[in-house]
């Protein structure tokens, strides 16, 4: 279990300024494979060999979610799932973005 998905997320009750330039490629560099789109969301697409396999993985994401009170936008394709998580209270991304992203990659696929 990597060090962010040891975490937990934290609700952000706004008022707090989203990460920027070293500070966001400080948090990038600890989750695989994921990309941040115009230094504001994070994104990562899945594939899987069939529906059903894509459908249970945007499952599992989806309990994930409520466990953590944060919850990601989920494009649910045949054979893909595309994941899009921010803070949407601050309009960009906090550390808790890049926990809910460690933990989906735990999940079993």
């Amino acid at each position: 279990m990597s060090d962010l998905a040891s975490k937990t997320c934290v609700p952000c009750k706004g008022g707090v300024p989203p990460l920027k330039g070293a500070e966001l490629q400080k948090f990038l560099k600890q989750v695989s494979k994921w990309k941040v789109i115009e230094e504001h969301h994070l994104e990562k697409a899945y594939d899987f060999s069939d529906f059903a396999s894509a459908l249970a993985f945007v499952q599992r994401v989806g309990e994930l979610a409520e466990q953590q009170g944060h919850h990601p936008d989920i494009l649910l394709r045949w054979g893909k799932v595309k994941i899009t998580i921010w803070t949407h209270k601050i309009d960009g991304l906090t550390e808790s973005d890049f926990i809910l992203a460690a933990k989906i990659d735990e999940l079993p696929r």
